[in-house]
């Protein structure tokens, strides 16, 4: 239902292909493993205890494409218009209800779920009075109790939790906050009102928690990197409109211009600058495939992957993109092109970083009007913005992660870039076949020489890790992939 565009099409649930509005609102229905390699639909064993999936050819990190556990009777009820929490037999007989819709592919009930699976989580408060307490359904070893839009998520231990890592810790309550980076989370942590954080912080905040009495800060490089996109399309999944601006197309001008400004980011000033003080071994990241810390695989993918157009120092960079721009516009210092700027909000290292950019894309030709937005990430798709940056948050060491990035139809190509398909081609292929690492190397550099010679995007930085917390918290571990803190909150003790 929300992996296979074969299997919604067949139980009337949209055709991805036609463009449909689908009955489950899901990503995976863009760029999933199991839509792309299926064979017919999943077989559960007679005792119901088990489920056997079939694909069409083997495939790398096929085991992180296993399909965890839903809870399809809560769904089902939810559908049926239930408000309550229902007896065991009810949801047993509600559980077969859904798969005997599932096999006989009863649009009716089916697409009821999907507004459920698509709308029904989407309430900004969330408590006991007014929420049904069935979308509080799951698996996880703690259940959401309430939430409050833009402050905080509660939490409580779920005393049935089986379906992990045994919990070795006590904690019984959690209160996620939602805190600005910067004095705001320093303050928080001094007066004990937050016990543990992660985030993206400047280096006058890291010296401010490093002073902190009685909390523990850590570091490291994380797995997110920062990054400025530029549209060129309009994004293909829900919220994607078309896109006419200044960088539109794979065009020479659209091209020129894109790669322009690109060379104009001031990327060794941001670093030097934001980054260098928290962590001087952070560089200047040349890679979108590859990490900078894979010593060996990213020297070989950087020498050929075309990052090398956008190296040099500032001045001289500075001086080739003018001229590009000059192709197109006569005296732009003067006369600049506009570009409309999205800038994620409630972050002071991103507003400094943004304010750097502003200033030498000046002298490029580029007025760069900054659009702060604290709600930033659902517009990421927004046509009406012509560049952002953010950063991509590692999940996973999976070979294939890029493809949803930057294939066409990718549901995370939110810059819209448009079909290409020599470059849909390597990213199809190393998302669908085993590779030795020398052949791995050789796509990531022609994927790469793709996206950096169209001006699609250009990498910043690896994030500096920034963990801290209260001394009294024990099995605190930072990890590089997200979620960076909460990873192993099984291990958690006071």
């Amino acid at each position: 239902m929300i992996y296979s565009r074969d299997y919604a099409k067949a139980a009337g649930l949209g055709d991805w292909d036609a463009k449909d509005k689908m009955a489950f609102n899901a990503a995976g229905l863009s760029s999933s493993t199991y839509s792309s390699y299926q064979i017919g639909d999943p077989i559960v064993s007679a005792d119901k205890m088990s489920v056997t999936f079939k694909y069409k050819q083997k495939f790398p990190d096929w085991w992180l494409s296993v399909i965890g556990a839903r809870p399809v009777h809560a769904w089902t009820l939810a559908a049926e218009g239930k408000t309550e929490l229902q007896s065991v037999s009810a949801n047993e007989a509600a559980r077969d209800r859904w798969y005997a819709a599932f096999k006989a592919k009863d649009t009716d009930l089916l697409t009821k779920i999907g507004t459920i699976w698509s709308t029904g989580y989407n309430s900004p408060d969330v408590n006991a009075a007014t929420t049904n307490p069935l979308l509080w359904v799951g698996n996880g070893g703690f259940s959401v109790v309430s939430a409050i839009k833009g402050q905080s998520v509660t939490l409580k231990a779920n005393p049935l939790y089986n379906s992990g890592p045994k919990v070795s810790g006590d904690i019984k309550n959690i209160i996620q906050k939602f805190v600005a980076d910067g004095n705001p989370v320093v303050q928080a942590l001094g007066n004990g009102e937050v016990s543990l954080y992660s985030g993206q912080q400047t280096a006058d905040g890291v010296a401010a928690l490093k002073k902190l009495a009685g909390v523990t800060t850590i570091g490291g490089l994380g797995g997110a990197y920062e990054h400025v996109d530029l549209r060129s399309g309009a994004y293909k999944g829900a919220g994607g409109s078309p896109y006419t601006g200044l960088f539109a197309g794979n065009g020479q001008k659209a091209t020129d211009l894109r790669r322009a400004f690109l060379l104009c980011v001031p990327r060794q000033e941001i670093v030097e600058k934001l980054i260098t003080p928290i962590n001087s071994e952070i560089p200047v990241l040349r890679s979108v495939t590859v990490p900078s810390h894979e010593d060996a695989k990213y020297s070989k993918v950087i020498a050929a992957n075309g990052s090398a157009y956008y190296v040099g120092s500032q001045a001289s960079l500075n001086k080739r993109s003018l001229s590009l721009v000059k192709k197109y516009q006569k005296n732009p210092v003067k006369n600049p092109l506009k570009v409309n700027f999205l800038v994620p909000g409630n972050n002071a290292r991103r507003a400094a970083q943004a304010l750097l950019l502003k200033a030498n894309l000046a002298k490029c030709g580029f007025d760069v009007n900054l659009d702060t937005q604290v709600s930033w990430s659902p517009k990421l798709r927004d046509s009406k913005y012509d560049a952002t940056f953010f950063a991509w948050a590692a999940t996973s060491t999976a070979q294939g992660s890029i493809r949803a990035n930057w294939r066409s139809d990718g549901s995370n190509n939110y810059s819209g870039a448009p079909s290409v398909p020599a470059l849909d081609a390597v990213l199809d292929d190393v998302f669908g076949r085993p590779m030795s690492q020398t052949v791995l190397i050789q796509s990531f550099i022609k994927i790469e020489r793709e996206i950096f010679g169209k001006g699609y995007t250009i990498p910043i930085f690896q994030f500096p890790s920034v963990t801290a917390y209260d001394n009294d918290l024990k099995g605190v571990k930072a990890s590089s992939l997200s979620p960076t803190k909460e990873w192993n909150y099984w291990d958690w003790k006071y």
